[in-house]
């Protein structure tokens, strides 16, 4: 499967935040919003990267949990 379509697939799957693969070849998230001040009390990031588009997945969720942690 192209990097296009995965960047597509991963953009559908989390709409809140903006995918990209940089020129070096990693995958990159950030948010399109700024951080709420509970969301950086509870450690989630404003944008993340990974090694591959399943990587970028896994930490997506995980930021994920961290808003729902942020939530009260």
């Amino acid at each position: 499967m192209s990097f296009d379509r995965r960047l597509a697939e991963i953009a559908r799957e989390f709409p809140e935040w903006t995918i990209w693969r940089s020129d070096a070849g990693r995958w990159w998230a950030t948010r399109h919003r700024p951080l709420t001040s509970a969301q950086r009390a509870a450690g989630c990031a404003m944008t993340i990267d990974a090694d591959e588009p399943d990587g970028l997945r896994e930490q997506l969720r995980e930021q994920e949990e961290c808003d729902a942690a942020a939530d009260p």
